[in-house]
């Protein structure tokens, strides 16, 4: 069975534990790359990351970009909402149907 994993710092993520999710506590670049790798290899389906973190290791989560699994999803941490989610979101989507149906811009 696939699990779902959630990525970024403490104060950010513990919540998710409540959920189902596994907590993986990550806050420095290589650390987080090293995580992202293990969890890729097992059997996370999808992994959320906070926005923040993902910044730091962008060039590893491109690796992951054209494999069907796990999916990997930005999300706002505790410091907020950078924007780089649903810019995420938008790419996959223009990537998937050839056009922007979501937002219309």
């Amino acid at each position: 069975m696939y699990k779902i994993a959630v990525m970024g710092d403490r104060d950010s993520i513990y919540g998710f534990a409540a959920a189902g999710l596994e907590p993986v506590v990550a806050e420095e670049a290589a650390d987080a790359a090293e995580k992202l790798r293990r969890l890729a290899e097992s059997d996370y389906a999808v992994i959320y990351i906070t926005e923040a973190l993902a910044e730091k290791i962008e060039k590893e989560i491109a690796r992951y970009a054209d494999r069907p699994l796990p999916s990997i999803i930005l999300i706002p941490g505790v410091t907020g909402n950078t924007g780089s989610g649903l810019r995420s979101v938008k790419r996959s989507v223009e990537r998937a149907i050839g056009s922007d149906i979501i937002f219309g811009e």
